[in-house]
């Protein structure tokens, strides 16, 4: 079945090459087909396009159809060519007349724009899930890690003290920064594209404000050639945020298989947390966090990939959008994959407290010395010239002590406000609103 059927038959090498996997991708969007579906009912009753009695079959239908995909019993029938054929193929057989009513003033682009967008939103969800919980455990490891001093590095050489304090919140606080540019995709994610048809909109009474407050969408794509503009910019925006928390994560795999190594000795993975060697009996790698490094460079790909696929074409829609999903849906599952492991591996890392009294970090001390004299009152090129002479002929004797007391620095973390940073950003997310607003669309006939 297609929605576009016209009595003729399209060959089979064609339909292959043009459905791709338009089938298996599609089963993502089949809870929100039926959402936007009961939605889009709803609102053409209201306007008196379908009968009470025909919204109430139709209801009933969809409820039913979505009790399948809740419990796995839902798929796409052969010959079936999407989602959207195949609940309006179930609706028809269902209901007869009354199922084939529900695409009545409705496109399968703008039905596919309102599944993504409601995919999306959900996939977002789970991603702020996930990022917090990643949060969470990088600020507990610089609380629990916080007098555990470590060596810091510039240019890859021995620079200043830092700690395992440091090192933890650093990462936590990027999350919250990377969870501001995903808060800024969500406010484009949440428009909702219903009742803009092919994109040129419908001469049909429709209320789009209606199935906007329905579905739970903060607002609409007010103009209907905009809303078929934001196919590729929708997913455009979120592969931005998705590549933000990817250079995080990268970063911060770098440095485990950095700090994990034997040369560092920062911080140890546990045995069976690691992999071995075919032929080296000794080896312990860190596997995991070299395939996150590699899976996160991927998803910093991820932008230009959608922009080269969608950023040429005219307005309009156009069959390259289909490839999308192919893209954007495998790197959501990699990305939520990558931030479940990382909290994992982390909460059993185990840190080196002595990592920085190896002799080879005596000069990193260089700084609080020069500073110590500065205190005392001499000149600061005159303190740090001075120092220098002494490391060069051999004289100098650091002292081990670190007294950073300025917010943000060893001795005064400010854990409190980074947590409060990322909260704020956090509490802005308005989860609750489309998810109330999809219990009132499946709870029993409301029509």
């Amino acid at each position: 079945m297609k929605l576009w059927d016209k009595g003729f038959t399209v060959e089979n090498k064609i339909e292959s090459y043009t459905v791709g996997k338009d089938r298996e991708l599609d089963i993502y969007l089949a809870p929100y087909d039926v959402l936007g579906s009961l939605a889009h009912a709803t609102m053409l009753e209201s306007v008196g396009l379908i009968t009470k009695e025909e919204l109430h079959q139709l209801k009933q239908g969809l409820q039913s159809i979505y009790q399948q995909i809740q419990e796995g019993k839902f798929s796409i029938q052969e010959g079936v060519e999407d989602v959207h054929s195949q609940v309006e193929l179930q609706l028809t057989q269902q209901l007869g007349d009354a199922g084939k009513r529900v695409h009545t003033a409705r496109s399968r682009n703008d039905q596919v724009l309102v599944d993504l967008k409601m995919y999306l939103r959900a996939e977002v969800k789970e991603l702020v899930g996930l990022v917090e919980e990643l949060f969470d455990t990088l600020l507990q490891g610089a609380e629990q890690h916080k007098e555990v001093l470590i060596p810091g590095y510039t240019h890859l050489q021995a620079a200043m003290p830092s700690s395992f304090g440091l090192w933890f919140s650093a990462y936590a606080e990027l999350l919250a920064d990377d969870l501001r540019l995903l808060h800024a995709a969500y406010g484009i994610i949440n428009q909702n594209p219903l009742g803009s048809g092919a994109g040129y909109g419908s001469s049909l009474p429709i209320n789009r404000t209606l199935t906007t407050k329905l579905l739970g969408f903060d607002s609409m794509h007010v103009n209907v050639v905009n809303a078929q503009l934001s196919r590729g910019k929708t997913e455009l925006s979120l592969a931005f945020a998705m590549a933000g928390i990817s250079h995080t994560l990268s970063k911060l795999a770098m440095d485990v298989c950095l700090y994990n190594s034997q040369n560092f000795g920062f911080l140890a993975l546990p045995d069976e947390l690691t992999t071995g060697s075919s032929i080296m009996p000794h080896k312990k790698n860190p596997d995991v966090f070299e395939l996150m490094r590699g899976k996160s460079n991927r998803q910093m790909a991820l932008p230009n990939e959608i922009m080269m696929l969608s950023g040429s074409m005219p307005s309009g829609y156009h069959r390259d959008f289909q490839l999308l999903k192919e893209i954007l849906f495998p790197a959501l599952e990699e990305l939520k994959s990558s931030l479940s492991i990382c909290s994992y591996m982390l909460q059993r890392a185990k840190v080196n407290p002595d990592a920085i009294k190896d002799e080879k970090y005596k000069y990193i001390y260089s700084v609080e010395e020069v500073n110590k004299r500065v205190m005392a009152g001499v000149p600061f090129r005159q303190a740090y010239k001075e120092v220098g002479t002494a490391i060069s002929e051999g004289t100098y004797q650091p002292e081990l002590q670190v007294q950073h007391t300025h917010e943000g620095s060893i001795g005064n973390l400010q854990l409190d406000l980074i947590r409060q940073k990322f909260r704020n950003v956090q509490q802005q997310f308005s989860f609750q609103q489309w998810e109330e607003a999809f219990e009132r669309l499946l709870s029993a006939d409301n029509g």
